[in-house]
């Protein structure tokens, strides 16, 4: 058995209490000088110790445990890349103080994103020279994208509600508009009329929600379950919008319709329903969609989110992407890393999705940290109907880590414990540390280029080696 040693979290449980040492080493029956030994990491906390920290404070064990900080690191890479570069702070130092010390990483993650911000607001308002706006800088939807990313897309208030919801308005699998319909009109008066032009659209005034024609089954479910949220659960929203965002703001009112799509695909997918059935088809996500009668793209936001605490699912990271490689959608329950720098990695296999439009594409996939994940990735595909209308096309992305891998029926035929068999990945090509990787579509950050004018090389930036300063 590993020894736990948690100084850190231990000290704070006790600051937070506002108990002196000499108080808390009396309530664990031990030497202040032991307790001391503890919270400095120069000794593991024992089971008796654990056993009475648990009963004296009511904390689950876990909260002691050896934490998962891939996340956290990352996002300090990201944010903090060109200072963290400058400094020449390994990735060891940072693993160390998120680990050690996660909430001053937290602040030092908050202040760097608060430069970038300040930083884009700036260029917003320098002259521009007909080249158009700055499509790089951070707007509401990105905040909203966040809002979901810092709760690991998981809302448990939102979820619970939605649930109980789902139990007294009969929502059953086949039988969901019904179920949303009548709950509609006999408890709001709200009238369903399949007669309108946009997507959805609800008169308050006349109390109608009117639904496009061309949406499927499941898409009208969709909206008549986030209708239900905003009628019957206004407060919860707005409460969970103004954690981060002040009320009446666009952002606040973003994150609000935000909630209320959580609310919704928790309502047609009630949390226990959902999470037995994934379980028992080994989270199959074809057989999911048949099972509930919804598409793709809905399942597997649905199995991003079970997070539910005595109650967890796999944890997955869920990504949509455009042929472009825009990020419309990216929500992790997992520390796999987003970049927010701008791009991704082309030998992710969500972008071999679109070579074969419709076929789930499977892939073992390694992140410069070692960290390997199981990837799937299919397209989705949108149209409104009408000969000569435009589309929409998606490849859907779904991970999760490989410790997680065997649980799910996309693992069946792969050598999990074959490193080599995992295709080398990373956040982006700015702050990515594969310098050999011939795919790269920009230097890294902070190493010199090895610019050589009688030779070149199939690496397309080749780079000096680490601790090379130049002539």
């Amino acid at each position: 058995m590993s020894k736990t040693y948690a100084g850190p979290r231990l000290r704070r449980l006790r600051e937070e209490r506002q108990l002196s040492q000499a108080a808390l080493a009396r309530l664990l029956e031990i030497s202040p000088s032991y307790l001391n030994q503890m919270e400095h990491d120069s000794r593991p906390l024992t089971v008796p110790v654990l056993l009475r920290l648990t009963e004296t404070f009511g904390v689950d064990p876990g909260f002691f445990s050896e934490r998962d900080t891939t996340r956290l690191v990352a996002d300090l890479r990201d944010v903090l890349a060109e200072e963290v570069t400058a400094a020449r702070v390994s990735p060891s130092d940072l693993a160390e103080l998120a680990s050690r010390q996660p909430a001053v990483a937290e602040v030092l993650l908050g202040l760097g994103r608060r430069n970038q911000s300040l930083t884009e607001r700036l260029d917003q308002l320098r002259p521009r020279d007909g080249t158009g706006h700055d499509v790089t800088s951070r707007g509401p939807h990105e905040e909203i994208r966040e809002f979901f990313y810092r709760r690991q897309n998981y809302l448990h208030e939102v979820d619970l509600a939605a649930e109980e919801l789902a139990a007294e308005a009969g929502v059953r699998p086949g039988e969901v508009r019904q179920a949303l319909a009548a709950r509609l009109t006999e408890r709001h008066g709200v009238r369903i009329a399949s007669d309108a032009e946009e997507m959805h659209r609800y008169d308050p005034a006349r109390r109608v929600l009117h639904l496009s024609p061309t949406m499927r089954p499941g898409q009208q479910a969709f909206r008549m379950a986030t209708q239900l949220a905003l009628l019957e659960h206004d407060r919860l929203l707005g409460s969970q919008a103004s954690e981060d965002y002040e009320e009446g703001s666009p952002t606040w009112s973003l994150a609000r319709i935000g909630v209320a799509n959580h609310f919704a695909g928790a309502l047609i997918l009630p949390y226990r329903a959902f999470h037995s059935a994934a379980e028992e088809v080994r989270y199959d996500i074809e057989r999911l969609t048949d099972r509930f009668g919804v598409g793709y793209e809905t399942v597997c936001h649905r199995l991003s989110t079970l997070q539910r605490p005595r109650l967890r699912g796999v944890p997955f990271s869920f990504v949509r992407v455009d042929r472009a490689g825009n990020m419309s959608k990216r929500q992790s329950a997992t520390g796999f890393h987003f970049s927010r720098a701008g791009g991704t990695c082309p030998l992710w296999n969500v972008y071999e999705a679109f070579s074969s439009p419709g076929r789930i594409h499977v892939q073992l996939a390694e992140m410069p940290d070692g960290h390997r994940y199981l990837w799937t990735a299919r397209t989705v595909h949108r149209h409104r109907g009408g000969w000569g209308e435009p589309g929409k096309t998606f490849a859907v992305g779904l991970g999760c880590e490989i410790r997680h891998a065997d649980r799910l029926v996309y693992s069946d035929g792969l050598d999990l414990g074959n490193n080599a068999a995992a295709t080398p990945i990373g956040m982006g090509c700015r702050i990515c540390e594969r310098v050999a990787c011939p795919q790269r579509a920009a230097p890294p950050l902070g190493r010199q280029l090895a610019v050589d004018e009688n030779s070149t090389t199939f690496v397309p930036y080749p780079v000096e080696p680490e601790g090379h300063r130049g002539v």
